[in-house]
């Protein structure tokens, strides 16, 4: 297996409620996918979000909801502090759930919040985070 992942999955009640919080945020829709298993490129990664029912059944999963701390986060680099607050306050203002306020902490800022489907999403902002040309976040 390569070092690489192509495709993050993430099970949404409603597909096209997920998409329209996420265009509301900023991003664009693939022309790609459908409207069950709608996609976001990402830069290099896409992003789908299809029904929490198909997601689990395509598993062999049984779908037990939504609820808790899952031990996982999708994680967006902000350009600049003030980018954190911005972020942060705009996904509440769409229906997120701020988990934890934009603030300053000992390394950047940073702030959480679920969207309408309980995923985390930490949005952050640390001086040591470098960028390609195109974005590309560079280790």
């Amino acid at each position: 297996m390569r070092q690489r992942l192509n495709l993050i999955l993430l099970g949404v009640r409603d597909v096209l409620a997920a998409v329209a919080f996420y265009e509301a945020l900023g991003w664009t829709r693939s022309e790609s996918g459908s409207d069950e298993f709608a996609l976001f490129d990402l830069g290099g990664v896409a992003i789908a979000f299809q029904s929490r029912q198909a997601f689990a059944a395509d598993a062999g999963l049984t779908d037990h909801g939504r609820g808790g701390f899952a031990g996982f986060a999708l994680a967006y680099i902000a350009h600049s502090p003030d980018e954190v607050y911005r972020t942060i306050a705009k996904a509440e203002s769409l229906g997120a759930t701020v988990t934890r306020p934009a603030g300053a902490n000992p390394w950047g800022h940073n702030g959480y919040f679920t969207d309408p489907d309980g995923h985390l999403v930490e949005v952050l902002y640390e001086d040591g985070w470098k960028f390609d040309d195109h974005d590309n976040l560079i280790l």
